[in-house]
C-alpha cells in the first residue's frame, strides 16, 4: 500500500475490534447505534443542523451511510497513516458543525466530550452485535476488543488518555452517561423517519422500514427506547433474541469475504482513493 506521494505505509492495524464473523451483520444495529448517538442533544442537533450539504443522509443517502460505514473500517481495520489521512477529511466536515444563536443547544463537532460519546456508542455497538451474533468471548479476548476499540475516538479529537481504562471504567462511564441523555419531539422525528429508512426509495422503505424500526429497537438500550417511545416486552424480546441466534448462525458459515462485506470493500475503496488523490469524505 502506498500514499498519494508513493511512500510505503506500516502493516495494517490488528481487526480483533470488529470480531470477525459478524462484520457483516453487525450493520443490522448500525441505525440503532446512530439513534444512541444522537440521543446526546448536542450530537442530534449538531447532525440534523448540519450545513454539510454531503451529510444529510435524507439528501444523499448513499454518500453519507459510505462515509459513516468508512469511518468504521478505518478505525478498526485501517493503519495509522490512513485514519491519519481520513481524520482530516472528517475534520475539514466537521469545521461547519457548530451551533449558532438559534440553535436549542450549544455544540461543536470538535468538542471531545461528543466524540467521546459517539465514540463510546461505536464500541457498545460491537458488545452488542458480537453478543447477538457471535460466539462468546473470553474476557481477556473482549478487554483486548475493548483497548483497540479507543481508535474510534482517537482517530478524531479523543486523546487516549480520555478513553475510559477498561471495560469496568467503560461500563460506568456508559451507564452515568446514558442517564443525561435526552430526546425531544425534533430529534425524535428524524430518528423515527432513519429507522423507517425514509430516507430510501419508497419500494424500499414501505417493506423494509418496520422491520428495520424492530431490530434497532431490539439493539437499543431500554433508556433509549424510552426516549424514543418505542414499545418493547418480553414477547418482542423473544423474537427478536431468535431471530439474531439464527441470523448469527448463518453468517458464521458464510465465507470470509461474505462475511465481511461491505467493510472489506470499503477498505479497498478507501486506498484507492488514497492511491488516485479522490477526496476521502
Amino acid at each position: 500500500m502506498t500514499t498519494q506521494s508513493g511512500s510505503a505505509t506500516e502493516s495494517p492495524a490488528p481487526v480483533d475490534a470488529v470480531h470477525d464473523p459478524v462484520i457483516g451483520a453487525a450493520l443490522l444495529a448500525g441505525t440503532a447505534n446512530i439513534i444512541m448517538q444522537l440521543a446526546h442533544p448536542a450530537v442530534g442537533y449538531g447532525v440534523y443542523e448540519s450545513k454539510v450539504e454531503s451529510g444529510q443522509i435524507f439528501r444523499h443517502p448513499v454518500k453519507r451511510s459510505r462515509t459513516t460505514l468508512t469511518y468504521l473500517v478505518v478505525a478498526t481495520l485501517a493503519t495509522d497513516e490512513e485514519r491519519a489521512l481520513f481524520g482530516r477529511g472528517i475534520n475539514k466536515a466537521h469545521a461547519h458543525v457548530r451551533s449558532t444563536p438559534s440553535s436549542p443547544v450549544a455544540y461543536n463537532a470538535f468538542d471531545p466530550e461528543l466524540q467521546l460519546w459517539v465514540a463510546a456508542c461505536l464500541y457498545k455497538g460491537v458488545e452488542d452485535t458480537n453478543a447477538a451474533f457471535a460466539p462468546p468471548l473470553d474476557d481477556a479476548a473482549m478487554e483486548r476488543i475493548y483497548q483497540e476499540a479507543s481508535s474510534f475516538g482517537t482517530t478524531l479529537q479523543v486523546p487516549r488518555e480520555r478513553w475510559p481504562a477498561d471495560r469496568e471504567a467503560f461500563h460506568r462511564f456508559w451507564e452515568e452517561s446514558l442517564a443525561r441523555i435526552s430526546i425531544d419531539d425534533t430529534i425524535r422525528h428524524y430518528l423515527h423517519d432513519l429507522a423507517m429508512l425514509r430516507f430510501m426509495p419508497r419500494f424500499v422503505s414501505i417493506p423494509l422500514g418496520p422491520l428495520n424500526r424492530f431490530i434497532t429497537t431490539g439493539f437499543l438500550p431500554q433508556r433509549v427506547r424510552e426516549e424514543m417511545r418505542l414499545p418493547w416486552d418480553a414477547a418482542r424480546q423473544r423474537r427478536f433474541d431468535v431471530a439474531m441466534s439464527a441470523l448469527g448462525a448463518v453468517t458464521r458459515r458464510l465465507p470470509r469475504p461474505l462475511r465481511e462485506f461491505p467493510l472489506n470493500t470499503l477498505l479497498w475503496d478507501l486506498r484507492r482513493r488514497i492511491r488516485t488523490g479522490r477526496p476521502l469524505v
